[in-house]
Formats: C-alpha cells, structure tokens, sequence
C-alpha cells in the first residue's frame, strides 16, 4: 500500500506559522538535522511496516519488530538477569545506534518496569539508555508507525503515549527525557553516530587532579541499518568509540553478522559469538569486551540458550548523603534532582529560601535565540528543551497536591529588539519550538496595535516560572530537608566532608542568638551565588550585576490594553495573577492582576535595596522600545513594587557546574547569570550524573566550558590579583 493510503496523523499548531520559504537549493548547516523519509511496505502479518527512504532498509523485522527486538538486543545482551541483579541505586547503562522507532527503547522500558513490579530492591536503581540518529522520523511518521504498534501490543500503549508526549523537537545535540515515575532516562543525541559517541564524556579530561567516577557502557545494541545500506555506522571509528565507553563485562549484540561487524568488534576488544537469529535471519552476533586479550573471565562463560551471562560489574560506593549550600533556583534544582535519583539531601541557606536573586515574583522561561548550526553546544538552548519538560512535569505534581502550577505556559513573543538571531535564521527551526507568525497573529496574541510586527519570533512553549510553587514542591520531596544555617567552614576528609555554621537558637523576637551546629556527609555542593568564594576559594571570584525587577497591579482598564502575553524587547514585560504563596516574600496580593517589566542592570554593584529610579529606568526602557504602551503605562512609578537581586556571572559567561580542583568532595552550581530557571535544571542533571558515574547530556566540549576549574577563569583572576 503506498504511503498515501495511510491515515496521517496531523496537528494544527495555534498560531498558524509563516515561516520564510527555503530554497530546495540551500546546503544544510553541519548541524541541521535532515528527517528521515518514510517509506511503506506489507510485513508477514499483512501489516503496514516503515522503510528508510534514505537507505532503503526496514527499520525491523516483517516477522515481528518487536519480537525481534526482544530476541536480539533484550536476550543476548542478558537484560533480564543483569537488570534483575542491579544493587540498591546502582545504574545501568545501555547505548544504541540507531534509534529509529524507538520500538527497542520500548521493549527495554516494559521489561524495566516489569521487573521493577517483581523485584522490590530495584526501587532506587536506574536505567539510562542512550541513543543515537542522523534521520530522527518526524513526530507525525512515529505518532502513525507506533500507534500501529499499540494495536497490535496493547501493554505498550501507556508507554507508546509517554514517548510521544515527550518526543523531542529534531534539532541537533541531546535532548534528556526522563521518565521519573519509572527511574529511566533516555538521551536521544540526535546527529551524526560518530560524533555523538565522541561527545560522551569519560570526565577523563575535566579531573584537573580529582578522580570523577568513569561511566561506562554495559550493553550495546548495534542496530542501524544493514552494512551494505549503510557503511558509516559500521565505520572503524565507531568500533573505536565503543571501545573507549566500554569496560571488561560489557555486551554487545546485533542482527548482523556481516565481515565488517565481526572484524571491527574483535579488532576493538570485544571477543565474539554466532548464535542463532530472529525470524528470516539464520544467525545473529554477540560480543563481550574481555578484561585482557588472553581470555574471558569464567563469569563471562555462555548459558544453555548461548546468551551472554554477565554478573554484575562491581560498583564503587554510591554517596547516600549531600548538603547543599544556597537555597536559591541552583541550590533547589540540584538537591531535587540528587534527592530523585535516591540521595539524602540537607539544604542550609543563611537567611531562608529564595532569599536572593531567585525569588522574583516570576521568571520567564524563554532561551536567547542562536543560529541552528550552532544550536548543538547552545547551553541556553539545550537549557530551554530540557526546563521546559521538567517544569511541565512539576506541573503534574502541583496538581495532584492541588498547588499552583510552576510553569504557566502562555507563549512568548520576542520582538527581535535585542537578539542575534534573524526571522530568515527562526526559520530553521521546528515550529514546535520558535517560528515566525503573521504580523496580525501577532498583534492578536499581544494586543499591540501600532508596533510594527512583522519580524517577530514566536516561542510556544515558554512561560512564566512560579519560584514560590516551585520552591514548596521541592521542598516536599520526602528525601530533602531544610535548615537555616550560616555557613563558617567547609571541612574535607578522606570519608567525608563536614560542614560548620551558625544557626538560631532562640525565638522569634531573639534574632541575635546562634548556635554552633555541624553537618556530616558524603559530598558538599556551594550554590551560594556571587558568596560561593567565600565559602572554598577555589571558586572564583564572580561578576556581580544586580538588577530591580518591577510591577504593579493596573487598573481594569489598563489590563485591557496591556500586552496579553511575556514581550522580550531589551527588557521584557509580563502580565500574572497573583497566586497562594507569592505574598511569602514580595508584595503580591493573591488572585490580584499584576504587570511585571525589568529588569535593571547595573555592573559591580551587590546591593538589593531598593531604588525609585531603576523603576524609572524600566519604565523608560519599556516605552523606548514600545511606545504605544505610554498611554497605558502609570506616569507615577513611584508606588511600583520592586525586588532587586545580583546575578551572579563569570568572565565568559557559562556557569559553574562540577567539583572543585584537588577535591573528592565539594562541588559546585553557580554563575548562572539572569539565566538561572532555564538553566539550573539541566546543570544539575549534570553534576548528579557527574557525582553518581553517569553519562551527561553535555557534550565533553561543552563540559570542558562548565568545569569550575577551567584555566581561563583563574588565569583572569590571578591577573587581577
């Protein structure tokens, strides 16, 4: 049946898109993902079955793709055992070439959480599966090829759903899903197989003298398409990097068993077996990486069936207890996402929870734009993709317990005011995550009149942050506890780190009485913003530039004529309702309209009071850039609210993420400048994955940039000195 035939899945996207036409002529930037083509053919069954328009192969068996899946990767790479024997919070970690469907992540998933049902143990262990694919199938093929697959395997239905709800926009680089309820993360590196596997850092060169815990792969599932369609994933470089991500113990299994595939696992290490196939395939290969080129350990010997039995690798001691230090936006993203991976984490601030520059009335989530052929080591970018599932993640838990949500998901327009990024650039990216819209969609979204809209760029996804939900949620989380404290001294030893401070003693009208309290645990993370010096100075020395966020509650005829939505100008502006909580730390009046516009930027300046005339200056900068606002706007803003806070930021602006030079203990997450929402999330998956042995969703590149200890920061400041 050809492709016509079928029933497409559609979705019709509000606003409707214009995106600038692109000429068929135009060469692709090196880091613009190409979709893959969708071809139709009948399978065994009688049932549709894709094919690769670029290579001409079938993404699975016409037998039966998910038995073969099943068959080839599950048995011979022994999942079930080895999963079914990890230890408590112990990861595993199985990389595929080839992502296609998604139908062997599938299969991986439903046995995980199979045995996780089975075996109480594996309550706190993870699964992390790493994928790769130049031609990802665009949302709309896989929504058709899998919602076939649900018909014929109703158990993976529920499963099928998730993966498409999270389904990442085709842009070059890894995108993170986590699949928390089920303790399974899927990287999806979308690019070239070669350079995504040389993108996975070993931590290797990021040390500067402390021993990071090496990840390793512990299975492979060699599943792109047949050699003789498709050479460069069988490359000799590929074998190479598999070779450097494995260890003695780790397995490999394929469909193929073509001369390239043999000679290239053997000539890298892995010692190999034929044993018998799926369906219409006579035989299959297995592989293992033996600890010497003599022989294989006896616990890597073949079981009756000739599937590989491996016993599980021994694990270094997983730390079961972090203090974090600051309890701002860095501070409560990297103690949740240490707590969900299984951690006990104390959380000390010296005033209180979001204190300093995280608590704002609102953040807007929103990334600054670059050009897609630099989007692959865009941390604001890969920031925004990643923010914006966990926030709508939260979302869910909010309101399960019946709170306000953490991201309010309006939609941003940007009016390309202050950007590096033009509409004929926005235009390759998918519609999904920036467009253009029509310069009468615009005005109708804004309620702008006059502004001249036509070069716009339009985000669907972003929103406004709640910091006050946002910081109860996390707070609620059953392995976090939080403490006042001011910290005097950071003690590291051989097993542990032991943090000293103040605390108060006394009641509420005695606000002078302290008392000495101490704090053991296995690691200490500094989020202490522009502080986090003073506590190790190992840390240097940050940029601080503070900055008054302003607003007011506008009168009913003023909100008729605000902008309806987040505007980013050289400012950016908001319309909110105040919600349960925002009174705890800013003058908001619950279920009361708000306008919100800021923020001020002033350079070395570390004072939070307030100021009558960076109110002005936001006024000033909002009708500059959007004059027709001057008969809306108050003239008096002297009766705004106000909140000023100091953002913290280093000399080439990329935060601080990883542990601290000649330590086996002190980390930090900081420096993240007025980006902090959109990037905390991302930086604390990294620190955790760091802590606990895992791959990151950073490239070794893009790592190298985070690392606290990277010779350019401290060479700048012993210059200064």
């Amino acid at each position: 049946m050809p492709n016509s035939a079928i029933p497409k899945v559609s979705s019709t996207a509000s606003p409707t898109s214009h995106k600038h036409t692109k000429s068929s002529k135009k060469p692709a930037a090196p880091d613009v993902i190409t979709p893959a083509k969708i071809a139709w053919q009948t399978d065994d069954a009688g049932n549709q079955a894709p094919v690769s328009g670029e290579f001409g192969d079938v993404y699975f068996s016409h037998a039966d793709g998910l038995a073969e899946s099943r068959h080839v990767f599950l048995a011979h790479n022994n999942l079930p055992e080895r999963l079914a024997n990890l230890a408590d919070k112990q990861c595993f970690t199985i990389a595929e070439l080839g992502f296609g469907t998604g139908l062997n992540f599938l299969a991986t998933w439903q046995l995980w959480r199979e045995l996780r049902e089975q075996q109480p143990h594996l309550a706190n262990a993870r699964l992390h599966f790493i994928t790769t694919e130049k031609y990802p199938i665009p949302l709309a093929d896989l929504t058709q090829i899998l919602s076939l697959w649900a018909q014929r395997a109703p158990d993976l239905a529920e499963l099928i759903d998730e993966l498409l709800a999270n389904y990442p926009p085709l842009i070059a680089g890894c995108h993170r899903l986590n699949f928390i309820a089920d303790n399974i993360t899927l990287d999806i590196w979308l690019g070239d197989a070669g350079a995504s596997l040389a993108s996975l850092a070993t931590f290797d060169n990021l040390n500067n003298g402390s021993a990071i815990k090496r990840p390793y792969i512990d299975a492979w599932f060699l599943d792109g398409f047949a050699p003789s369609c498709n050479e460069s994933l069988w490359a000799e470089s590929i074998f190479a990097q598999m070779q450097r991500l494995s260890r003695a113990g780790t397995t490999a299994a394929t469909y193929s068993c073509a001369g390239i595939v043999k000679r290239g696992l053997q000539a890298h290490g892995f010692s190999i077996k034929k044993v018998k196939g799926f369906g219409r395939k006579r035989e299959m290969l297995t592989a293992v990486m033996a600890g010497s080129a003599d022989s294989l350990p006896d616990s890597l010997a073949q079981n009756d069936d000739n599937n590989i039995c491996v016993s599980p690798h021994p694990h270094d001691h997983i730390p079961s207890h972090t203090v974090v230090i600051g309890a701002g936006v860095a501070g409560l993203l990297t103690a949740w996402t240490l707590a969900n991976r299984g951690m006990t984490v104390t959380i000390v601030d010296k005033v209180a929870p979001l204190a300093g520059a995280s608590g704002n009335p609102r953040a807007l989530l929103a990334p600054n734009m670059t050009p897609i052929h630099h989007v692959y080591e865009h941390l604001h970018s890969i920031g925004y993709l990643y923010s914006g599932k966990l926030y709508r993640y939260f979302n869910q838990q909010a309101a399960l317990q019946q709170m306000p949500l953490i991201l309010e998901q309006t939609g941003t327009l940007d009016l390309l005011i202050k950007t590096n990024i033009g509409t004929a650039q926005i235009a390759d990216y998918p519609d999904e995550m920036a467009t253009t819209i029509t310069a009468e969609e615009a005005r109708q979204l804004s309620g702008l009149n006059i502004q001249d809209l036509t070069d716009n760029l339009y985000l669907p996804k972003s929103g406004l942050i709640n910091p006050q939900a946002l910081k109860t949620l996390i707070l609620k989380h059953p392995n976090i506890t939080y403490q006042q404290l001011s910290v005097t001294n950071i003690q590291e030893k051989a097993d542990k780190v032991t943090v000293t401070g103040d605390k108060k003693s006394g009641g509420a009208s005695d606000n002078n009485s302290q008392t000495p309290a101490t704090i053991c645990a296995d690691n200490v993370v500094i989020c202490a913003a522009y502080e986090s010096h003073q506590l190790d100075n190992r840390i240097v020395k940050c940029r601080t530039i503070r900055g008054q966020l302003s607003w007011f509650t506008p009168t009913t005829e003023q909100i008729a004529r605000l902008p309806k939505l987040p505007l980013k100008y050289s400012g950016y502006c908001a319309p909110f309702i105040g919600q349960h909580g925002d009174a705890e730390i800013n003058y908001i009046n619950e279920g009361q309209p708000q306008f919100l516009l800021g923020a001020s930027f002033v350079d070395a300046d570390a004072s939070i009071d307030i100021r009558e005339e960076e109110n002005q200056q936001n006024y000033d900068k909002l009708l500059e850039d959007i004059p027709e606002l001057s008969s809306v706007l108050p003239d008096d803003t002297s009766a705004w609210q106000a909140r000023a806070g100091v953002r913290t930021q280093t000399i080439d602006y990329h935060p601080l993420v990883g542990r601290l030079a000649q330590s086996r203990r002190i980390w930090t997450l900081s420096a993240m400048g007025a980006k902090g929402y959109a990037l905390a999330p991302i930086c604390a998956e990294v620190l955790a994955d760091m802590m606990l042995g895992c791959f990151a969703p950073l490239s070794a590149v893009m790592l190298a940039r985070l690392s606290p200890n990277r010779a350019r920061l401290h060479k700048a400041q012993k210059a200064t000195i």
